[in-house]
């Protein structure tokens, strides 16, 4: 809500306080401010000028030579290639030497060999957004009034000579998106009057709205519907005061009608809007729910198809209006509409969230039906407009108010007492200094013995509750005077779930292994987000997505850490070790939500170590990412981990990728990324990845370390080698020989794989030693090679092994 100082002015006075002291006030007791900005700054010396004489420039097809009245002693030329520019017009001027938009200094110089002395200018060129700018003068200048004065600063008829400040409106402060809602708020701050004007309604007794229009609604939809008809208007610009309102507030002058209906909007909260009686296809006026499948053309030119949800305005059981949201086209006000039925109404929040939400509609009106209005303000805010239309329109209000439905809403009575208010505030606030601070909040106090009475306006629909008026008191007292004090009760302490606990150590393990944490965004495009995928599931795709590149919820974390590698590669960081840990987006077929499950990715490529004068360069592989994703589960205490080689992750090498399986169960992946996938990346060297399911690992048993002393009894050690096919794994064989190893047995190591001369084609050569060990004696020769020819027997009989 953008809040205009010399506007507010005019309810509550604030000339002579600072806007920036202002804002922050605001900003610590009511709501947050955006912003606050001085319109005229940075802008000098830009004044209204008056063509004297335009004439087509020699030397251009689109160029004019202007003479410009600016108040001095000699008009000045000016070269403009604004296609609306004609003599006697009142135009903005930027003076040579001026500054503009933008900080621009505007010299002069020559345009095509004439010499231009400024620049006529647009409102663009001020600053205004393109949104704002009457649509006649988008293309081209803004024309002033007749009456404003060559010479004079543009800033006081443009509206620029005030502060603008832009409230950040929370949901439940619906009464602030209004001017009088605004004043009342800096009234109850700064403890001042507020002065607030009340329409007279000048009305027309020879006819009355009822005979000309029948109105009926269903209170559940509109508990409040209200019509009121302006006849023989005349439809044209607003006045500049009135346009200068609107674009400070951002939005677009339109015309008269249209014009009022936005002002009133603004300074009531209580949207309003205008039909051209005329168009309506009979004398009445329905609020209804709509039909599947009907179809109405909105003010936007867009054929909508309306939903059973949606509130519709409809006459002769033809839809004319979106409720709340936006008019119809078939309606709308135009250059020859004579008669306006002008509505004003309190429509079901809940329908008016779903239609503009569905239709992508967020107007001004809809955005304050959701968050609530002042149903003890409709019929004043309908009288103020109604009567502002017969002023610029030049016509007359119809007598009396056409009802649909009318709820009289009541002022809330609620209870409270000091000594409630000083205990949960820790003060030591007097009865009299409680009902002080609500009457500058403008609420009603009665005091029954030790309890006290408040009486809450309508205009304050977020008071229903005593805690409310305890945040009330707070809020004006000030936060800042409120004493420091500490909680009273039993401390309870606070300590980690294990779930948490398991993340945390997760992510110390993988940064002690040399990888730094990395978090992308979680949402993604849809190939990238299905790509690497865990889970079978659908992926999430957003209604409106911000941009192309993030359409779809991720499915998997590792696409982007490989954004990450390329952002780095692209700036020639080629040696990358990270790790992310967040949650991946997974929605069954029956599903309409996601499923939420956590994960933990990597990835590597380049150097581990680089090249030195005394050691080679180590550089990522296969065996080092498998190092740290085993070392990484055995440290979180998980057991009888296998790698199994896999080929179902058509985004991975098929060749150089393992699953990760626990307990029989899939808990992830690791290995190269495919060919394909570093060619589009443009990967000029091998990355190697691997991602898992957290929430699994979460859930899976864990072994807790408990330390064992090592052992004072020498240990004792028998190498074999074997020849075994080629297909068959170290991990079969290491299986095998601890299987069959005997209760001695401590550790398996492999130290030598060998292919080529002296081995069959087919064949490969692996050699193990197997390590024994008694924690408590020293082991006898003869049990080792008892247990270690056991191992050697089955070697044979399993995998049918050559020992050589």
């Amino acid at each position: 809500m953008k809040v205009s100082t010399k506007w507010l002015n005019e309810y509550i006075p604030v000339a002579d306080l600072d806007p920036i002291a202002l804002s922050e006030k605001i900003e610590r007791t009511a709501v947050e401010v955006a912003s606050t900005t001085r319109l005229a700054d940075g802008l000098k010396k830009i004044v209204v000028g008056h063509t004297l004489e335009v004439k087509d420039h020699p030397n251009s097809d689109h160029l004019h030579i202007c003479q410009v009245d600016v108040g001095e002693e000699e008009p000045l030329q000016i070269v403009c290639g604004a296609p609306n520019i004609k003599a006697d017009q009142k135009v903005i001027v930027a003076l040579p030497n001026s500054r503009i938009a933008g900080n621009v200094k505007i010299k002069r110089g020559k345009m095509r060999g004439e010499v231009s002395e400024g620049m006529i200018c647009a409102l663009q060129e001020l600053g205004f957004s393109e949104s704002v700018v009457p649509k006649e003068f988008a293309d081209g200048i803004y024309v002033l009034p007749a009456d404003a004065k060559p010479g004079d600063a543009v800033f006081d008829y443009l509206g620029m000579d005030e502060t603008v400040i832009d409230l950040d409106i929370t949901p439940n402060r619906g009464d602030l998106l209004s001017m009088r809602g605004a004043a009342h708020e800096i009234a109850a701050i700064y403890d001042r009057e507020v002065t607030l004007t009340h329409p007279t309604v000048i009305e027309d007794q020879t006819t009355s709205v009822t005979d000309e229009l029948t109105v009926t609604a269903d209170p559940a939809l509109a508990p409040t519907y209200l019509i009121r008809t302006i006849k023989n208007v005349t439809v044209k610009e607003s006045p500049l005061w009135l346009q200068t309102r609107l674009w400070n507030a951002g939005i677009r002058p339109i015309n008269n009608i249209v014009d009022v209906t936005n002002y009133i909007l603004l300074d009531y909260g209580q949207p309003l809007h205008a039909f051209d009686q005329a168009k309506l296809p009979a004398k009445e006026l329905t609020v209804r729910l709509a039909r599947a499948g009907e179809v109405l053309t909105t003010l936007d030119g867009e054929k909508r198809t309306l939903q059973t949800e949606d509130i519709v305005i409809t006459s002769n059981d033809v839809p004319v209006a979106l409720a709340g949201t936006m008019g119809g086209l078939e309606t709308e006000i135009s250059e020859q509409t004579t008669t306006v039925a002008l509505e004003a109404a309190v429509f079901n929040g809940h329908h008016i969230r779903k239609t503009s939400r569905r239709e992508n509609l967020h107007s001004e009106a809809s955005m304050r039906f959701e968050r609530g209005i002042d149903q003890g303000a409709v019929q004043e805010a309908l009288d103020a407009a109604a009567q502002l239309i017969a002023d610029l329109g030049e016509g007359q209000v119809v007598s009396g108010t056409a009802i649909g439905a009318e709820t009289k809403p009541k002022e809330v009575t609620i209870k409270t007492s000091s000594a409630h208010i000083n205990k949960v505030l820790g003060t030591e606030l007097t009865a009299e200094d409680i009902c002080q601070i609500f009457a500058r909040l403008g609420f009603k106090t009665k005091t029954k013995e030790a309890d006290i009475l408040v009486l809450v306006p309508t205009r304050r629909w977020d008071i229903t509750i005593e805690a409310d008026l305890v945040e009330e008191v707070a809020r004006i007292y000030g936060y800042d005077n409120l004493p420091t004090t500490l909680p009273a009760g039993k401390a309870t302490p606070g300590s980690y779930t294990p779930a948490q606990k398991l993340i945390r150590d997760a992510r110390q393990i993988l940064e002690a292994s040399g990888l730094d944490q990395a978090i992308s965004y979680s949402l993604t495009t849809t190939e990238k987000a299905t790509r690497f995928a865990l889970e079978n599931g659908r992926p999430t795709k957003l209604d409106l997505p911000m941009s192309s590149e993030h359409t779809t919820a991720r499915m998997n974390l590792v696409s982007g850490l490989l954004d990450d590698v390329f952002y780095n590669a692209s700036r020639s960081v080629n040696d990358v070790f990270l790790y992310e840990q967040g949650r991946v987006f997974v929605r069954k077929d029956d599903e309409v939500r996601p499923t939420e499950i956590e994960h933990l990715a990597g990835v590597l490529t380049g150097l581990v170590r680089p090249q030195a004068w005394n050691e080679a360069k180590v550089v990522v592989d296969f065996y080092y990412v498998k190092g740290i994703v085993a070392n990484l589960l055995a440290t979180l205490g998980l057991k009888d981990i296998t790698y199994k080689a896999t080929t179902t992750y058509p985004e991975m090498h098929p060749g150089r990728t393992a699953e990760i399986v626990v307990n029989g169960e899939v808990i992830g992946f690791l290995g190269e990324i495919h060919p394909v996938i570093q060619k589009e990346y443009k990967f000029k060297q091998r990355v190697y990845v691997f991602e898992l399911n957290l929430t699994k690992v979460i859930a899976l048993p864990k072994q807790t370390e408990v330390y064992t002393p090592i052992s004072k009894y020498p240990s004792v050690t028998r190498d074999i080698a074997l020849a075994v096919a080629d297909n068959v794994t170290n991990q079969q064989l290491v299986d095998c020989i601890k299987q069959n190893g005997g209760n001695y047995l401590t550790d398996v190591k492999l130290f030598d794989l060998y292919e080529g001369e002296h081995i069959t084609e087919g064949f490969k050569s692996l050699a193990y030693t197997l390590v024994y060990s008694d924690p408590n004696g020293t082991l006898q020769d003869e049990v080792v090679t008892k247990a270690f020819e056991k191992v050697q027997a089955k070697l044979i009989e399993e995998y049918n092994v050559d020992i050589r």
